[in-house]
Protein backbone atom coordinates (compact mmCIF):
# COMPACT_ATOMS: atom_id res chain seq x y z
CA UNK A 1 0.00 0.00 0.00
CA UNK A 2 2.65 2.40 -1.10
CA UNK A 3 0.68 4.96 -2.33
CA UNK A 4 -2.51 4.75 -0.13
CA UNK A 5 -4.63 8.27 0.19
CA UNK A 6 -3.28 9.42 -3.04
CA UNK A 7 -4.55 10.04 -6.76
CA UNK A 8 -3.13 9.04 -9.60
CA UNK A 9 -3.63 9.47 -13.34
CA UNK A 10 -3.44 7.32 -15.86
CA UNK A 11 -3.22 8.45 -20.15
CA UNK A 12 -4.10 5.88 -21.84
CA UNK A 13 -5.05 3.61 -19.25
CA UNK A 14 -7.68 1.71 -20.96
CA UNK A 15 -5.66 -1.21 -21.70
CA UNK A 16 -2.14 -3.24 -22.51
CA UNK A 17 0.81 -0.97 -19.54
CA UNK A 18 -1.94 1.70 -18.81
CA UNK A 19 -4.50 -0.62 -17.82
CA UNK A 20 -1.85 -2.94 -16.03
CA UNK A 21 -0.38 -0.05 -14.30
CA UNK A 22 -3.99 1.35 -13.40
CA UNK A 23 -4.65 -1.87 -11.47
CA UNK A 24 -1.13 -2.03 -9.68
CA UNK A 25 -1.78 1.69 -8.39
CA UNK A 26 -5.23 0.54 -7.47
CA UNK A 27 -3.78 -2.51 -5.68
CA UNK A 28 -0.99 -0.26 -3.52
CA UNK A 29 -4.00 2.05 -2.47
CA UNK A 30 -4.25 5.10 -5.22
CA UNK A 31 -7.23 6.58 -6.10
CA UNK A 32 -6.86 6.11 -9.88
CA UNK A 33 -8.21 8.32 -13.02
CA UNK A 34 -8.23 6.08 -16.14
CA UNK A 35 -8.11 8.99 -19.02
CA UNK A 36 -8.42 7.23 -22.28
CA UNK A 37 -9.60 8.19 -25.99
CA UNK A 38 -11.93 5.34 -25.64
CA UNK A 39 -14.60 6.49 -22.62
CA UNK A 40 -15.94 3.09 -22.25
CA UNK A 41 -13.30 0.57 -21.56
CA UNK A 42 -12.18 3.30 -19.32
CA UNK A 43 -15.29 3.75 -17.27
CA UNK A 44 -15.62 -0.67 -17.11
CA UNK A 45 -11.84 -1.01 -16.18
CA UNK A 46 -12.31 2.36 -13.68
CA UNK A 47 -15.58 0.55 -12.13
CA UNK A 48 -13.53 -2.64 -11.43
CA UNK A 49 -10.80 -0.38 -9.46
CA UNK A 50 -13.23 1.83 -7.87
CA UNK A 51 -11.77 4.76 -9.51
CA UNK A 52 -12.93 6.78 -12.53
CA UNK A 53 -12.80 6.99 -15.92
CA UNK A 54 -12.89 9.60 -18.32
CA UNK A 55 -12.57 10.60 -21.58
CA UNK A 56 -8.89 12.25 -22.51
CA UNK A 57 -7.71 13.33 -26.04
CA UNK A 58 -3.85 14.03 -25.20
CA UNK A 59 -3.68 15.69 -28.56
CA UNK A 60 -6.07 18.62 -27.54
CA UNK A 61 -5.27 21.12 -25.00
CA UNK A 62 -8.91 21.57 -23.88
CA UNK A 63 -9.62 18.11 -23.76
CA UNK A 64 -6.93 17.64 -21.13
CA UNK A 65 -7.42 20.18 -18.95
CA UNK A 66 -11.03 19.39 -18.77
CA UNK A 67 -10.36 15.64 -17.72
CA UNK A 68 -7.94 17.06 -15.36
CA UNK A 69 -9.89 19.29 -13.60
CA UNK A 70 -12.94 16.78 -13.56
CA UNK A 71 -9.97 14.33 -12.18
CA UNK A 72 -9.32 16.86 -9.01
CA UNK A 73 -12.92 17.84 -8.80
CA UNK A 74 -13.81 14.31 -7.98
CA UNK A 75 -10.43 12.32 -6.74
CA UNK A 76 -8.60 15.71 -5.49
CA UNK A 77 -5.31 16.77 -6.48
CA UNK A 78 -3.32 14.81 -8.73
CA UNK A 79 -0.26 13.33 -6.92
CA UNK A 80 0.87 10.89 -9.70
CA UNK A 81 0.92 11.25 -13.07
CA UNK A 82 1.75 8.41 -15.39
CA UNK A 83 1.78 9.62 -19.43
CA UNK A 84 1.14 6.43 -21.38
CA UNK A 85 -0.62 6.85 -23.80
CA UNK A 86 0.93 6.43 -27.01
CA UNK A 87 0.65 4.92 -30.55
CA UNK A 88 3.06 2.97 -33.09
CA UNK A 89 3.48 3.35 -36.71
CA UNK A 90 5.41 0.54 -38.32
CA UNK A 91 6.85 1.29 -41.94
CA UNK A 92 10.47 2.10 -43.24
CA UNK A 93 10.55 5.76 -42.90
CA UNK A 94 10.91 6.55 -46.48
CA UNK A 95 7.19 5.06 -46.89
CA UNK A 96 6.11 7.31 -43.82
CA UNK A 97 3.61 9.82 -45.14
CA UNK A 98 3.55 13.12 -43.33
CA UNK A 99 0.42 12.62 -41.64
CA UNK A 100 1.54 10.12 -40.21
CA UNK A 101 4.64 12.08 -38.60
CA UNK A 102 2.41 14.58 -37.61
CA UNK A 103 -0.05 12.20 -35.76
CA UNK A 104 2.98 10.15 -33.74
CA UNK A 105 4.13 13.05 -32.91
CA UNK A 106 1.36 14.78 -31.47
CA UNK A 107 0.02 11.90 -29.05
CA UNK A 108 3.48 10.66 -28.51
CA UNK A 109 5.30 13.62 -27.45
CA UNK A 110 2.97 16.38 -27.47
CA UNK A 111 0.41 14.59 -25.74
CA UNK A 112 2.97 14.05 -22.74
CA UNK A 113 3.82 17.94 -22.78
CA UNK A 114 0.00 18.96 -22.81
CA UNK A 115 -0.67 16.65 -19.69
CA UNK A 116 2.31 17.80 -17.66
CA UNK A 117 1.66 21.30 -18.33
CA UNK A 118 -1.85 20.60 -17.02
CA UNK A 119 -0.45 18.59 -13.44
CA UNK A 120 2.65 19.88 -12.97
CA UNK A 121 1.78 23.30 -11.90
CA UNK A 122 -0.40 21.95 -8.86
CA UNK A 123 2.33 19.26 -7.91
CA UNK A 124 4.84 22.35 -7.61
CA UNK A 125 2.64 24.35 -5.59
CA UNK A 126 2.02 21.50 -3.25
CA UNK A 127 5.61 20.74 -3.19
CA UNK A 128 5.21 17.22 -3.89
CA UNK A 129 4.74 14.81 -6.86
CA UNK A 130 5.72 11.84 -8.92
CA UNK A 131 5.50 11.92 -12.34
CA UNK A 132 6.55 8.52 -14.65
CA UNK A 133 6.34 9.20 -18.42
CA UNK A 134 6.33 5.93 -20.54
CA UNK A 135 9.28 6.26 -22.99
CA UNK A 136 10.39 3.17 -25.11
CA UNK A 137 13.81 1.61 -25.65
CA UNK A 138 13.32 2.47 -29.63
CA UNK A 139 14.03 6.25 -28.23
CA UNK A 140 17.23 4.82 -26.47
CA UNK A 141 18.67 2.32 -29.23
CA UNK A 142 16.39 3.62 -32.36
CA UNK A 143 14.13 0.87 -34.16
CA UNK A 144 14.10 0.13 -37.51
CA UNK A 145 11.00 0.46 -39.38
CA UNK A 146 9.48 2.42 -36.47
CA UNK A 147 11.85 5.40 -36.83
CA UNK A 148 9.49 8.59 -36.32
CA UNK A 149 7.97 6.51 -33.24
CA UNK A 150 11.70 6.41 -32.07
CA UNK A 151 12.23 10.20 -32.37
CA UNK A 152 8.88 10.91 -30.16
CA UNK A 153 10.48 8.29 -27.45
CA UNK A 154 13.49 10.38 -27.61
CA UNK A 155 12.06 13.37 -26.89
CA UNK A 156 9.90 12.14 -24.08
CA UNK A 157 13.58 11.36 -22.48
CA UNK A 158 14.93 14.38 -22.93
CA UNK A 159 11.78 16.02 -21.70
CA UNK A 160 12.14 13.60 -18.38
CA UNK A 161 15.19 14.80 -17.87
CA UNK A 162 14.45 18.33 -18.14
CA UNK A 163 11.42 18.82 -15.92
CA UNK A 164 13.23 17.03 -13.74
CA UNK A 165 15.71 19.49 -13.15
CA UNK A 166 13.30 22.14 -12.96
CA UNK A 167 10.75 20.50 -10.64
CA UNK A 168 13.17 18.73 -8.41
CA UNK A 169 14.01 21.97 -6.14
CA UNK A 170 9.63 22.03 -5.53
CA UNK A 171 9.61 18.39 -4.59
CA UNK A 172 8.25 17.23 -7.85
CA UNK A 173 10.17 13.81 -9.23
CA UNK A 174 10.18 12.63 -12.82
CA UNK A 175 11.35 9.84 -14.31
CA UNK A 176 10.73 7.30 -17.07
CA UNK A 177 10.51 4.17 -18.09
CA UNK A 178 11.71 2.55 -21.57
CA UNK A 179 9.65 -0.61 -22.22
CA UNK A 180 10.97 -3.02 -24.90
CA UNK A 181 8.43 -5.67 -26.63
CA UNK A 182 5.96 -5.72 -24.59
CA UNK A 183 2.90 -8.17 -25.26
CA UNK A 184 0.34 -5.81 -26.01
CA UNK A 185 -2.22 -5.26 -28.76
CA UNK A 186 0.13 -2.84 -30.45
CA UNK A 187 2.99 -5.19 -30.66
CA UNK A 188 0.39 -8.13 -31.80
CA UNK A 189 -0.91 -5.44 -34.05
CA UNK A 190 2.00 -5.29 -35.82
CA UNK A 191 2.66 -9.17 -35.64
CA UNK A 192 -0.65 -9.24 -37.64
CA UNK A 193 0.50 -7.64 -40.66
CA UNK A 194 1.32 -10.69 -42.34
CA UNK A 195 5.36 -11.55 -42.97
CA UNK A 196 7.30 -8.55 -42.52
CA UNK A 197 4.87 -7.88 -39.55
CA UNK A 198 6.19 -11.26 -38.14
CA UNK A 199 10.03 -10.71 -38.81
CA UNK A 200 9.80 -7.44 -37.24
CA UNK A 201 8.14 -8.64 -33.90
CA UNK A 202 10.42 -11.48 -33.44
CA UNK A 203 13.41 -9.45 -34.79
CA UNK A 204 12.75 -7.37 -31.23
CA UNK A 205 12.40 -10.61 -29.41
CA UNK A 206 15.64 -11.75 -30.55
CA UNK A 207 17.08 -8.25 -29.17
CA UNK A 208 16.34 -8.80 -25.55
CA UNK A 209 19.06 -10.78 -24.30
CA UNK A 210 16.02 -12.85 -22.45
CA UNK A 211 14.88 -14.00 -25.78
CA UNK A 212 10.60 -13.48 -25.06
CA UNK A 213 8.34 -10.44 -24.89
CA UNK A 214 7.67 -8.39 -21.81
CA UNK A 215 4.38 -8.24 -19.62
CA UNK A 216 2.82 -5.11 -18.80
CA UNK A 217 2.43 -6.16 -15.14
CA UNK A 218 6.54 -5.82 -15.29
CA UNK A 219 6.28 -2.06 -16.55
CA UNK A 220 3.38 -1.66 -14.12
CA UNK A 221 5.56 -2.68 -11.04
CA UNK A 222 8.52 -0.53 -11.98
CA UNK A 223 6.34 2.67 -12.98
CA UNK A 224 4.81 1.93 -9.59
CA UNK A 225 8.05 1.77 -8.11
CA UNK A 226 9.07 4.79 -9.57
CA UNK A 227 5.46 6.60 -8.39
CA UNK A 228 6.53 5.56 -4.72
CA UNK A 229 8.56 6.79 -1.79
CA UNK A 230 10.21 3.68 -2.47
CA UNK A 231 12.01 6.17 -5.04
CA UNK A 232 11.94 8.92 -2.91
CA UNK A 233 15.94 9.98 -4.46
CA UNK A 234 15.58 8.76 -7.83
CA UNK A 235 14.65 11.52 -10.59
CA UNK A 236 15.89 12.27 -14.00
CA UNK A 237 15.98 8.69 -14.84
CA UNK A 238 14.90 6.35 -17.70
CA UNK A 239 14.50 2.87 -16.03
CA UNK A 240 14.67 0.14 -19.01
CA UNK A 241 12.35 -2.68 -19.17
CA UNK A 242 13.08 -5.18 -21.94
CA UNK A 243 14.95 -8.27 -21.22
CA UNK A 244 18.00 -6.80 -21.56
CA UNK A 245 17.49 -5.15 -24.92
CA UNK A 246 18.89 -1.30 -23.90
CA UNK A 247 22.15 -2.73 -21.89
CA UNK A 248 24.81 -0.15 -23.01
Amino acid sequence: MRLEGRTALVTGGAGGIGGATASRLAAEGARVAICDLHLGPAQELAADLGGIGLEMDVTSTDSVKAAVAAVEEQLGPIDVLVNNAGIAGEVFFTQTPEEVWDNLIAVNLRGVLAVTHSVLPGMQERGSGAIVNVASEAGRVGSKMSTVYSATKAGVIGFTKAIAKESARYGVRVNAVAPGPIDTQMVRAADALGELGERFVQGMIDSTEMRRLGHPDEVAAAIAFLASDDASYVTGETVGVSGGLGMM
